[in-house]
């Protein structure tokens, strides 16, 4: 929780809250610079002061323009020869570079950002808040506020009926030239290497990700937090949960 300040290309922390550990020494260098919440559970303890303070993340209502029957909010950036079509939702926080095609009933929200030649196909949602939820000692919901973004970069395309949600602090990023097939869901904070393929009805859990070129067949699983290695194959229905090495093919439940 940063107070940050630019400098040239980079932002520079000036006092952050930390919620650390109670078993754990705190360095003198954070406790003489900044605030620091000693609790038993640190994930625990920075949902908790989300939920005491009241504070959320929820996309705001934003103003827009209905073009051609899609709604465009204003401020949203829009590059040349895109193609969107009507019942569409671009947020006002959307940046788009040239040529992408946003489908029938697609929606962006929050912030997202899409290079050149992006495809998103009809229904799609990006930019939907993942499921980062833990629980209070009595079992009430602690959720995690969304606050990362969203980055399709060039040559992206995203199925029908796929989510993409959005990161939790950093941002969900799918890199160039990735095809992500329909009914996929992608968690938060997910990042996929250049020129991926990730086939219908999979799902990626918070913070996995892929290398390069890896292959990720229908209706597979892969755990929060592992890795499929560049030129890495998983097969169909499989569940990944453990890392998988560059280059390797696995499959199973768990895969092997």
């Amino acid at each position: 929780m940063p107070i940050l300040k630019k400098q040239g290309h980079y932002l520079i922390v000036l006092i952050a809250l930390f919620f650390w550990d109670k078993t754990i020494d705190v360095p003198e260098d954070i406790v003489s610079r900044h605030a620091v919440s000693l609790v038993d559970n640190p994930r625990n303890g920075y949902c908790r002061f989300y939920r005491e303070n009241h504070i959320t993340y929820l996309p705001p209502v934003d103003q827009y323009e209905i073009v051609n029957g899609a709604y465009i909010a204003k401020g949203a950036v829009i590059g040349n020869n895109c193609t969107i079509f009507p019942t569409a939702y671009i947020s006002s926080e959307t940046t788009m570079g040239d040529n992408c095609y946003i489908g029938a009933g697609a929606k962006l929200m929050g912030e997202v950002h899409l290079g050149s030649n992006v495809v998103i196909r009809e229904n799609s949602v990006i930019g939907a808040d993942g499921l980062s939820t833990d629980r209070d000692e009595n079992g009430k919901a602690l959720t995690m506020p969304q606050f990362g973004g969203i980055v399709l970069e060039d040559d992206v395309q995203i199925g029908a009926l796929t989510v993409i949600g959005r990161g939790a602090i950093d941002n969900t990023i799918i890199r160039r030239g990735s095809k992500i097939d329909n009914s996929t869901f992608i968690s938060h904070n997910v990042s996929i290497g250049e020129d991926t393929f990730v086939v219908g009805e999979t799902i990626m859990f918070g913070s996995s990700s892929t290398g390069d070129q890896a292959y990720i067949s229908g209706n597979s699983t892969i755990r929060d937090g592992r890795h499929v290695g560049s030129g890495a194959k998983v097969g169909m229905g499989s569940n990944v949960v453990r890392d998988v090495p560059d280059g390797a093919v696995v499959k199973g439940n768990p895969a092997k």
